[in-house]
């Protein structure tokens, strides 16, 4: 793995927690809204909006460079949009990030020949 693609997997990485909260948070100011006087939605809501924006660009790009297969790149995409999703895009992430680093030294000390 190149250190751009590990780039953009690491930024997607970075965003989909954050995505994940805002949007959980964004749950909790719409249901407060309707139940009692609070009213945090616009601001949830332009948060968790430039959030979403982010990850999807970074979802693009990292689909660009990683070249996933278009059951990969829907399945990090759905994660987007589910309220908990984020947090499990993360652990993905993290365990493929893991995976090509072990790989790449692997290839690097001669021990697997991929």
């Amino acid at each position: 793995m190149d250190i751009k693609t590990a780039s953009s997997l690491h930024r997607l990485r970075l965003v989909s927690a954050p995505e994940a909260v805002s949007f959980l948070l964004l749950l909790v100011c719409s249901v407060l809204k309707r139940t009692t006087d609070f009213n945090a939605v616009p601001v949830m809501g332009a948060i968790h909006g430039i959030l979403f924006v982010l990850y999807v660009l970074f979802w693009l790009d990292a689909w660009n460079r990683t070249k996933w297969s278009f059951g990969t790149a829907a399945l990090y995409f759905v994660l987007s949009v589910l309220p908990l999703g984020g947090f499990f895009a993360e652990r993905r992430l993290k365990a493929e990030a893991e995976a090509a680093v072990m790989a790449s030294r692997a290839r690097r000390e001669g021990v697997v020949n991929a």
